[in-house]
């Protein structure tokens, strides 16, 4: 695709009528993931008649289709969806497809109404929707500030690319209700009217180029997230990450800031130690950076973004405070495991990409083996492997997967040697064992996403833990 017409998908809105009413209709669902099922489900509950695809069977599916029995939905599974536009009303797609796949575009050709997941639970949910989006520190920033609108007695449903799609929170939610969502770059790609009160953008490092193509694509997907809100609401960006600041640009949204490194802009900052909220012309103290439980810098910067929201959501400071001081992080992210002949297991399964892996070295205070590879994004690893030869902590990178043979190489060119290339993930494990010295770490950060071993980057950590658990 050349570079110009990928520019105007990523960029553009869906196409089709809004509102839509579904009484009735065909909507042809493509992809039979979790976001599938669950939006499907809402088809059911609106009256329409869900086509249900997907490119495997139903052995292959298991029971999670189980709940279609007996109601009106179709099973075309195994089938080309591009086959089946004649029958369908409008096409719903999962996360996992494209906009630029077969069915996407000849859909739009055929005049039909297209949308992603994301798009279509937004327009049946009711409260208010805050969305959290970025390369990095998404799960942990959404589930910090799910964690803080519960302290302070919101009903709170936390969503999207985390847990519970949006499709099976949206029939649950009511006004009044906050609405937490992780929403990921693939998402965003075919939303229309989907508009956060709240809206976040972490931060933007190389990632999912094999989907998006070029960085100027995956910048202008991320920066959708805004794209419907008004002078009513509030974006929230990074102020430490030029990409971030670029996207201010042109925002109708109020904009608000958070960082570790400067004080001067309305937004979340740390001021004499103490992490501040500037607003309207006010700054409200909310507690000493120190007191954050979750370590890290990156961490720090999940917490001042997470703040910031609340702040905006007219959560009280010290409910803030209360609930960064208790907050102990999430699953697969930087998760200690347990202790074996003196050395620490950490579990960085939801490190996906090389500055998530850096992050998760920079928080090691100890020598570390280091659990690197996996699937492959047709991302760069230089800048990784000049981070892991600068770092004091790594002694040994074991390698593996898809990515293993340029894993190496780049390490190589960098003048990192110590590497043991590893033939399965149970011997990368075994192998990080043996390498790694009492009073040390074995950290599992594999800057990659986990799909060539694993069908998500959950398997893979809850696999690592059931492996060192058995370490005797």
């Amino acid at each position: 695709m050349d570079t110009a017409s990928s520019r105007d998908l990523f960029a553009g809105s869906a196409q089709g009528p809004r509102p839509f009413d579904y009484s009735g209709k065909r909507v042809l669902v493509v992809g039979m993931a979790r976001s599938g099922v669950d939006a499907s489900q809402l088809l059911l509950r609106l009256s329409a008649v869900p086509l249900l695809n997907d490119r495997k069977d139903r052995a292959a599916l298991g029971p999670a289709l189980d709940c279609f029995e007996n109601t009106p939905a179709e099973w075309h599974l195994g089938e080309d969806p591009v086959t089946l536009l004649s029958q369908a009303d409008a096409v719903l797609i999962s996360p996992g497809v494209p906009i630029d796949a077969p069915v996407v575009l000849r859909a739009k050709e055929m005049g039909l109404y297209v949308l992603g997941e994301l798009e279509f639970a937004f327009q049946q949910a009711q409260g208010t929707m805050i969305g959290i989006t970025g390369t990095n520190g998404k799960t942990t920033t959404v589930t910090l500030l799910g964690e803080i609108c519960k302290a302070a007695g919101r009903r709170t449903f936390v969503s999207g690319n985390i847990g519970d799609p949006l499709s099976g929170v949206a029939p649950q939610s009511r006004p009044g209700d906050m609405l937490v969502t992780e929403i990921s770059s693939f998402q965003l790609e075919s939303i229309d009217t989907f508009r956060p009160h709240v809206a976040a953008v972490l931060n933007v490092t190389e990632d999912h180029l094999i989907r998006h193509y070029t960085m100027e694509n995956y910048i202008a997907v991320k920066r959708r997230v805004f794209e419907n809100q008004t002078a009513e609401d509030f974006a929230v960006l990074n102020a430490d990450d030029p990409l971030c600041v670029g996207m201010a640009r042109g925002l109708k949204a109020q904009v608000f800031w958070f960082s570790r490194l400067r004080q001067d802009l309305p937004g979340a900052f740390v001021k004499d130690g103490v992490i501040t909220v500037s607003c309207q012309g006010r700054e409200t103290p909310v507690c000493p950076a120190k007191d954050v439980f979750i370590p890290g810098a990156h961490n720090l910067e999940n917490a001042l973004a997470a703040v910031m929201m609340a702040f905006l959501l007219d959560i009280p400071a010290p409910v803030i405070a209360q609930t960064l001081r208790t907050f102990q992080g999430v699953e697969h992210r930087i998760e200690f495991v347990r202790e074996v002949d003196g050395v620490r297991y950490i579990n960085d399964s939801k490190g996906t990409n090389a500055d998530s892996t850096v992050k998760a070295i920079d928080t090691m205070t100890a020598p570390t083996v280091l659990i690197l590879g996996g699937y492959d994004k047709h991302v760069s690893f230089r800048s990784l492997a000049r981070h892991i030869v600068s770092s004091p902590q790594i002694e040994q990178v074991v390698v593996l997967g898809a990515t293993r043979a340029q894993l190496v190489r780049e390490l190589s060119e960098a003048g990192f040697s110590r590497i043991y290339e590893a033939d399965s993930f149970e011997e990368a494990v075994e192998a990080a064992r043996s390498l790694a010295r009492r009073g040390g770490n074995v950290l599992l950060s594999p800057a990659c996403a986990s799909f060539d071993m694993f069908s998500c980057f959950e398997e893979r950590g809850e696999r690592f833990k059931e492996l060192v658990r058995r370490l005797s």
